[in-house]
């Protein structure tokens, strides 16, 4: 194990091995710098707005989680061969005449040609996302300033132009699906209008007119009308059947004026005929007279009778009848009830035809509207944060760099090789060298006292202290 004061003095003897490797490092290194090309970097930068409208009209918003892995895709974007292709065509490097040559010379004319010049294109091309923001950082590096800076500018624009195509291209393909089937919607509407027009004319009623309401209202009036009948019917019958059995107790009789006056003549008769044959005696002639008087008031109180009674059966035969009557004309308008309400269903099936069909075809006609306008929206969600300008200095080589970095590791290699030179060409240059190494007595120590310098003492315990001379 090497101590410190004798790794100082292995340098101290080897200091002119060691400055000429050095040395040799430093200038080699600096005359590859002066003899290597120059190269030029250009930069651009571009950031990605994730709360742009096309993307908030997808049925999740972009959360906070997903915004990372939305910049990584836009990363594998601005890597793809796609926007390369575009960048290749716009820049005009697919009629290179030296490129293609170069490409026939690489690949004997195997493969795509703008594939391989995407492909150089993606060598040189350095794209760093940011790690918190939504920024994406690009350089491109090149021998001519001109053409790093049209190139990256270019990468740029093909990414925008990429983007706002991948954007597109899904809502063109949708829009078209949209107008096929509003196409298709549309048709069958109008089928089912036909429908419903067809089936008006044949049965000569509205969807929504007021016929069935007023049938309806006639079918509960004759109903209402058939109930008081049958009521009177009733009534009647039961006074003919009364007045069959005794007219003269039925109330029609009774009320009847001409045969109560005929009852009351009756009455006075009778009551005169009394009085008549208590005096006058049974032959007496107006006895006789008011007996014959009494006789045909008798006569004509039946006739009477006879007449109310038959007045009651007449009645109720009417009231017969117009039960009869009423019970066909409901049963008539109940079955035109019946009919108009089975011709409104059926026009109310149609009638929801038309307006499911016209639901179904104003919904895709908006969403196809809706659709159609976002095809035609050529706005990105990408701004260009830095364009990329001609860099005025040269990114490489660094001649500054390269000679700090050859004077550093120069020393180290200088170093080293001195090291390996000592172990395998090993000199006594230090007092500790012939003790330990050696294993013999040093009687003395010479130093050179016009240097100021001064003996060290020995550090093994066989030696003894140094003298001066």
């Amino acid at each position: 194990m090497l101590s410190f004061k004798q790794f100082i003095a292995i340098l101290r003897g080897r200091q002119r091995e060691i400055a000429l490797i050095w040395g040799g490092l430093v200038v080699l290194v600096v005359v590859g710098s002066l003899l290597l090309p120059k190269q030029y970097t250009a930069s651009a930068a571009v950031v990605i707005d994730v709360k742009a409208p096309e993307l908030l009209n997808t049925p999740n918003a972009l959360s906070a989680m997903t915004v990372p892995s939305y910049v990584a895709t836009q990363v594998d974007v601005l890597r793809s061969e796609r926007v390369a292709l575009w960048a290749v065509r716009h820049l005009g490097l697919d009629r290179d005449v030296e490129l293609r040559e170069r490409w026939l010379k690489a690949t004997d004319g195997k493969g795509d040609f703008e594939s391989w010049v995407a492909a150089r294109l993606h060598r040189k091309l350095d794209i760093k996302p940011s790690r918190e923001s939504n920024a994406i950082y690009l350089d491109y590096t090149a021998k001519d300033p001109k053409e790093a800076a049209e190139v990256v500018n270019a990468i740029v624009r093909g990414y925008i132009e990429t983007t706002v195509e991948l954007r597109i291209e899904p809502t063109r393909q949708f829009a078209a699906f949209f107008d096929e089937r509003s196409k298709r919607l549309r048709e069958e509407l109008e089928a089912a209008q036909l429908r419903l027009s067809a089936f008006q004319r044949k049965t000569g009623i509205l969807a929504r007119d007021e016929r069935l309401d007023v049938e309806t209202t006639r079918l509960n009036d004759l109903n209402a009308q058939l109930v008081a009948v049958q009521s009177l019917a009733a009534e009647s019958a039961g006074r003919r059947v009364q007045a069959a059995a005794d007219p003269s107790r039925t109330l029609e009789v009774l009320n009847n004026p001409v045969v109560t006056s005929l009852s009351s003549d009756l009455n006075r008769q009778q009551a005169r005929l009394q009085e008549l044959t208590s005096r006058l005696g049974d032959q007496h002639p107006q006895v006789i007279e008011t007996r014959a008087s009494i006789a045909e008031l008798r006569r004509r109180l039946t006739a009477a009778t006879s007449q109310v009674s038959g007045g009651v059966a007449a009645n109720d035969a009417v009231n017969r009848a117009r039960v009869a009557q009423l019970e066909s004309a409901l049963a008539a308008q109940r079955a035109k009830v019946l009919a108009l309400k089975e011709k409104r269903d059926e026009i109310e099936v149609l009638v929801r035809d038309v307006e499911n069909a016209q639901k179904a075809y104003d919904l895709v006609l908006a969403r196809g509207s809706q659709t159609s306008l976002e095809s035609q929206n050529t706005q990105a969600n990408v701004s260009v944060l830095k364009n990329a300008t001609e860099p005025a200095k040269p990114s490489s080589p660094l001649i500054v760099l390269n000679a700090g970095i050859a004077l550093f590791v120069g020393l180290i290699a200088a170093i080293g090789y001195a090291l390996v030179r000592e172990h395998f060409d090993r000199r006594l240059r230090t007092v500790e060298d012939v003790v330990n190494d050696l294993r013999i007595v040093m009687l003395a120590e010479l130093v050179d006292t016009s240097a100021g310098a001064r003996p060290t003492p020995p550090s093994s315990p066989l030696l003894p202290a140094p003298s001066r001379a």
